[in-house]
């Protein structure tokens, strides 16, 4: 039976939206997009999609013309009476602008998911949120995936002896949690002070490292800065080895210059974002599997419970 469903790309996550489809068990469909010698955007869809369940993969990274696009896409596919138009967005940019922590700023990713649902956004999946509580701010329902489904058969392959989890701040220490009862190991805590945005200004790290292996994660990889760091510190007080595993690489400024000279062995990322450049010491994991399940489950209206952390038991003891 022909499915009702269908799978559009905007043109900053054509690379991914490409490999779920595939998993999805559709072709990826056809969407025009153009940019205007005034620098407008105009999407038109080149297939009819009245009364299909359209989903719309595109993650908000900078240039600010992926949402854009994005937001052009969704008001497309209501005015040609798509029956449900679900937004894909792996990674969901502004999701660090999530509270008023200081007078006369605006809350970022509230405004998004407000522009999301006034476009006509029927649901959102998305994946590692900056702050869990994003979900709160739309009023349309919202598939937060986790990362952990992706990351944990890998850190599982490294057979690690002497396996430690490290949060890279006061703030992820609850999932870090998590992830270490899964694998009944140790965790730290790297405490850190900033100055300003991108730059800190100390760090300790609560706990013992010495003769550990060490597996820092985190939610972004921005500018680095905090990884090298704590993997230097860590170093310092006696670890074995550190690896970095990061859900999305939006990796500005001098990333990639602070992640090779660093004391990492590798930073694991996944293809929410596209790698500007390419290292042997980024290794990146797809999550196309992981989406690809999500929107046949949302599709088919089944639960997505199977495909997180807390619907797993801890690993048996060897």
């Amino acid at each position: 039976m022909k499915s009702n469903a269908k799978i559009f790309s905007g043109r900053g996550s054509m690379y991914l939206a490409e490999k779920i489809a595939k998993k999805f068990g559709e072709p990826l469909g056809s969407v025009k997009v153009q940019q205007f010698s005034d620098g407008e955007i105009g999407v038109e869809f080149e297939e009819s999609i009245r009364g299909r369940f359209v989903f719309l993969v595109q993650s908000t990274f900078a240039p600010t013309e992926n949402l854009m696009e994005l937001l052009l896409m969704i008001d497309a596919a209501k005015r040609a009476s798509a029956y449900k138009v679900i937004a894909v967005i792996p990674y969901y940019g502004y999701a660090r602008q999530d509270r008023k922590d200081k007078p006369r700023v605006a809350i970022g990713s509230k405004l998004v998911a407000n522009m999301l649902v006034a476009a006509g956004a029927d649901r959102v999946v998305t994946m590692d949120l900056h702050a869990p509580q994003i979900q709160g701010y739309f009023d349309i329902p919202v598939d937060h995936l986790d990362s952990s489904a992706i990351f944990i058969p890998y850190i599982e392959s490294l057979n690690l002896a002497n396996l430690t989890f490290a949060a890279p701040d006061v703030g992820s220490a609850n999932r870090i949690r998590e992830i270490a009862s899964f694998f009944e190991c140790d965790m730290v805590i790297c405490d850190k002070h900033r100055k300003r945005a991108n730059e800190i200004a100390s760090m300790v790290v609560i706990g013992d490292v010495k003769d550990r292996d060490i597996i820092l994660i985190d939610d972004i990889c921005d500018t680095g800065g905090t990884l090298a760091k704590s993997a230097g510190l860590m170093i310092e007080k006696g670890a074995r080895s550190i690896r970095a595993l990061c859900t999305h690489p939006v990796l500005s400024g001098a990333a990639y210059e602070n992640i090779e000279n660093s004391a990492l062995e590798e930073l694991v990322v996944c293809d929410t974002i596209p790698l500007q450049i390419q290292t042997k010491k980024i290794k990146v994991l797809s999550t196309d599997e992981l989406f690809a399940v999500a929107l046949r489950n949302a599709y088919e209206n089944k639960s997505i419970n199977s495909l997180f952390l807390r619907s797993r038991a801890p690993r048996e003891r060897k």
